[in-house]
This record gives C-alpha cells, sequence and structure tokens, in this order.
C-alpha cells in the first residue's frame, strides 16, 4: 500500500510527456468508426489488380493501384454473386472469427449473423497464468479528505492509460477484473468516490462533544454532532465534488489524459469529467451509465430555487434527517438487503458476488458511513445535466463508446439507445445476458470490447473495431454470439453492434488503404 501527497510526483508519470489541449488527433480517430445502415454498397471480392467500380447511385470514381483491389457492386448486383470469395480479418485484439465464411449477401437486414467470435478468458491462475498485479493505495487530495484508489500495469510504459470510475455504492474493487487484465496491456486506474468506497474522512466531520457509548459499547457515529469542523465546512458528497476529484486526480496522480469508463454513476461522472475539460480524455466509455443524479437544484444553475430547500448534504446532518438516516440505515446496510439488491441487478445469478457483498459490507461498518450516505442522497444535482455534458463530449469531438447490459433493471437499455442517437457515431454494444453491471457479470465481454475500442482509436482505424474485423460486417447492425472459457466450461453471451451510416466510406477506405500498404511492403 503507497500514500501519496497532492504535491507529489505524479504516478506512472511518462517522461517528457506533454499534454495537447487541443486533442485534434481525435477527430481522425473518431473518423474511422464504422457506419453502413441499410447501405447499397458491399464489398464482395479481392483481386490481385485494383479494379473500383462506382457506386450504383454514381459520385465515386474508380481507384487505381496495384497488386491489390476490392470489387464494389451493388446490392443488385450481389444477389447473383452467391459463390463470392471474401474472408477477411483485420486488427489484432486477440479474437477471431469462427465459422464467418459467408458472403455479404447472406446477412439478414437485422443484423444476426452466423459467425461466433472465440474471445479470450480472464486469467487463470490455477492454469498458471498470472494476471496484473494490483497496488492499494491512498491519495490526499485536500487536507483531511483522503482518496482511495488501485491501480494495475504502471510498468507498461507508453501504454494507454484508463481510469475505471465505480457506481453507487461500490468502489474500485468493483474492477478487479478489469485490472488484473487489461493491466497486462495498458495501465490502469480504479478510484473509489469520496464517501464511498474506502474514500471515507479519517476523522468525524461533525463530532459529538459529549459523547455516549451505547449498550454495546459502540462508537457513536460520524457526522451526528451539532458543529462541523472547518475541514467540513463546506463539504457535500456531489456529482460536482466527484469530477472534481477525477479532475485533479487525472492531473496530479495519472499525469497524462486518459480513456475514462465509467459504471451507472460513474458514467455520468465520466462524462461531466469529459465534457469539463476535455484536454484530460481520450475516450469515453459509458457501461449502464444512469442518465441523473440528485433531486435537488444546483445553487449555481438555480440559485433561487436552491434557497427554498434549507439543507442540501452538507455537516452537521439536520435532527429530522439523522433520525431518518438512522432508520434507512439500518435497512439498507442488512447483509439480506445488500445480497437482494444485487439479485435484481445481475441477470446471471451463477455470478459469484460473494466478495462484492463484503466489500461493500466493509463500507457500511464504517462510523462515517451513513451520514455519508445521507449527504449523497440530498446532494444537489450537477451544474451539467447528462445531456448537457453529451453535448459538450460531442461538440469536442471527444470519442464515445457505449457498452450496455440488456437486461438491466434498472439502465434499460432505451437509455443507451438514446445517447446513441445524440451521438450516432459512437459505436453501440448491448450485450445479453447481462445486468446493470456488466463488467463485473461478464468481464471477458467488457475488456475484449473496451480493449479493441482503445487500439482501435490509437491506430487511428487500421485496427478494427470489436466485431468489425472483417467486411461481412459493413451494416448498420451486427449480432454474435461471443464465446469464451470460465471456470472449465464454455460460455456465451449474445452482443448487438448498432454502428452509424455516415461513416461507411471512412471505414471502406481505412481497409483498402491498410492492405494497400501491407501489399507494397511485402513488394
Amino acid at each position: 500500500m503507497e500514500i501519496l501527497s497532492h504535491n507529489f510526483a505524479p504516478c506512472c508519470r511518462v517522461a517528457g510527456m506533454r499534454w495537447n489541449s487541443n486533442n485534434k488527433h481525435l477527430n481522425s480517430r473518431q473518423a474511422k468508426l464504422v457506419g453502413g445502415k441499410r447501405s447499397k454498397v458491399s464489398l464482395v471480392r479481392i483481386h490481385k489488380r485494383v479494379q473500383c467500380a462506382s457506386l450504383s447511385a454514381g459520385g465515386h470514381p474508380g481507384l487505381n493501384h496495384s497488386r491489390t483491389s476490392i470489387t464494389v457492386k451493388s446490392s443488385k448486383t450481389l444477389q447473383s454473386s452467391r459463390n463470392a470469395d471474401l474472408k477477411v480479418s483485420c486488427g489484432s485484439y486477440n479474437g477471431y472469427v469462427i465459422g464467418g465464411g459467408e458472403d455479404a449477401s447472406s446477412i439478414p437486414e437485422e443484423g444476426e449473423s452466423k459467425a461466433k467470435v472465440l474471445i479470450p478468458a480472464l486469467p487463470d491462475e490455477s492454469n498458471g497464468e498470472c494476471g496484473a498485479p494490483i497496488s492499494s493505495c491512498f491519495w490526499e487530495w485536500k487536507p483531511k479528505l483522503t482518496v482511495h484508489y488501485e491501480k494495475a500495469g504502471c510498468e507498461n510504459v507508453g501504454s494507454p492509460p484508463v481510469l475505471f470510475l465505480p457506481g453507487f455504492g461500490v468502489g474500485s474493487f468493483h474492477y478487479e477484473k478489469q485490472l488484473k487484465d487489461l493491466g497486462r496491456d495498458f495501465r490502469v486506474w480504479a478510484l473509489d468516490f469520496l464517501g464511498q468506497g474506502r474514500s471515507l474522512p479519517f476523522e468525524d466531520p461533525a463530532p459529538q462533544h459529549h459523547r455516549e457509548n451505547d449498550p454495546e459499547g459502540k462508537e457513536t457515529v460520524w457526522g451526528f454532532g451539532e458543529e462541523t469542523e472547518p475541514w467540513a465546512s463546506e463539504l457535500v458528497y456531489s456529482i460536482d465534488l466527484w469530477q472534481d476529484q477525477v479532475q485533479y486526480f487525472v492531473e496530479e496522480v495519472i499525469g497524462e489524459p486518459v480513456f475514462v469508463v465509467g459504471n451507472s454513476l460513474g458514467g455520468f461522472v465520466a462524462l461531466y469529467f469529459a465534457a469539463s475539460n476535455p484536454h484530460l480524455v481520450k475516450g469515453v466509455t459509458l457501461l449502464n451509465a444512469t442518465p441523473f443524479w440528485g433531486f435537488l437544484p444546483n445553487p449555481v444553475r438555480s440559485p433561487r430555487l436552491a434557497r427554498i430547500f434549507p439543507w442540501a448534504g452538507t455537516f452537521p446532518l439536520p435532527s429530522r434527517v439523522r433520525k431518518l438516516t438512522e432508520i434507512v440505515w439500518q435497512k439498507i446496510s442488512d447483509p439480506r438487503s445488500i445480497a437482494e439488491v444485487l439479485k435484481q441487478v445481475y441477470a446471471d445469478h451463477s455470478t459469484n458476488v460473494d466478495k462484492v457483498v463484503s466489500r461493500i459490507l466493509e463500507t457500511a461498518e464504517h462510523p462515517a458511513a451513513a451520514a455519508s450516505f445521507a449527504s449523497i442522497m440530498f446532494a444537489p444535482q450537477g451544474q451539467l445535466s447528462f445531456n448537457e455534458a453529451l453535448s459538450g463530449c460531442r461538440k469536442n469531438n471527444m470519442p464515445v463508446c457505449l457498452m450496455y447490459g440488456k437486461e438491466d433493471p434498472w439502465v434499460k437499455p432505451v437509455w443507451g439507445l438514446q445517447v446513441k442517437r445524440q451521438v450516432p457515431e459512437a459505436p453501440y454494444y448491448e450485450i445479453s445476458p447481462a445486468g446493470h453491471c456488466p463488467h463485473d457479470e461478464v468481464p471477458e465481454v467488457v475488456n475484449f470490447l473496451l480493449r479493441g475500442w482503445i487500439k482501435n482509436l490509437e491506430s487511428q482505424g487500421s485496427v478494427a473495431l470489436p466485431l468489425l474485423d472483417d467486411l461481412e460486417t459493413i451494416q448498420h447492425s451486427v449480432a454474435k454470439d461471443l464465446e469464451f472459457a470460465r471456470e472449465g466450461a464454455k460460455r456465451s453471451v449474445k452482443v448487438r453492434f448498432v454502428g452509424s451510416t455516415s461513416l461507411l466510406w471512412n471505414r471502406i477506405s481505412s481497409f483498402i488503404g491498410s492492405h494497400v500498404g501491407k501489399l507494397k511492403l511485402k513488394s
């Protein structure tokens, strides 16, 4: 375990690193995403010489290069081209297609595909395959406000940095499967938001000066006193605080722009952070991101309305809130209640959640946990709404990737599709069966998709997006079965991809360029 002060040198800082506040390189990366909804164009044959026919709609001249070619034909011509000899694979992110030899014309418009994709399993220590070691660390952001985080892969100097943000009620431990796996390729961090996980205060923010022990001899819970300590005078566990926390963490601990990934509440914070600090973000991945947070008006956005509410999450808690908190906290911190909630949000009930339950209970036993929970529940809304943050990301050409568990009872896929409509160029992956926390339920799938998306951006499109590693999948919607091994058995999960219509030709051009370049090198 290590402890960092906010004045210390950043962890894993790459020597000679410079920030690019304009992030202009993201535009070209984002432009490589696939398109093709109801396209009348299909790629059907590869020849030794280049002959690129015009689209039936016209407007694209033929391309002439030596040694390789792609013939473009209309969909009507395709109907008589059933024997087209196409079996191409681009990209290298440890997945491959099984049974993908059918031509493009055999894929139904609904996006169903007979192809199955075998993806890597998680590191299996029983077979001698070690995952990346995880370090537990503390960073003192401000006096008395210490942030807990975990990291892996910091020895992978020069590899992309990835930051994971947790959902409400959990912490960095919820990303253990990502840290161990993705930490073998990338530099990976996961942090606990202040007021959650192990980022709870080490001192009572509002102590009771005449404190008495309860009949069992346990110390009275923190935050229930009459006066606030100076360091906690303006403390509110709000989404604005968490956005600031992430900003300073990236600046002072990581020290360079990152790919940020967030689940549920963490997805909202990730989007908010990216919109507010585009120079610090290389891309955003939303895992069943909650589209709203907070019930009370924000004092900056609506100062008059905010004054109507006498208390908005500050310390100490008002007496009436203390009584309500005691009643509610006793119920929700019960192990049976926690297990019931996890049963609701995990679609596969065979998933082992014992460690998740034990870590949540560990947090719940902290003397500051109940008052922190009350502060979170009564904290005001953020200065940016989810939609405003999304618009800000799109304005700054921020790459966005969407991954949603289909069986989530809370943030249903319709919310993800609404985001997709606002950011049509964002790849959308719908995973089934998977619930509210797909990264913990089907980590093999999420890790595979995330690894491929990052490599697509880092390579500026020369590595294809996951599930789009052959020309057969240039269409609006694709569904494939992803197979992987877990605990000695084979598992299968269906993933549906939804692309974008406007970027079809970027995909075609990228394919042509990569193959022409390879053949030139060979010659």
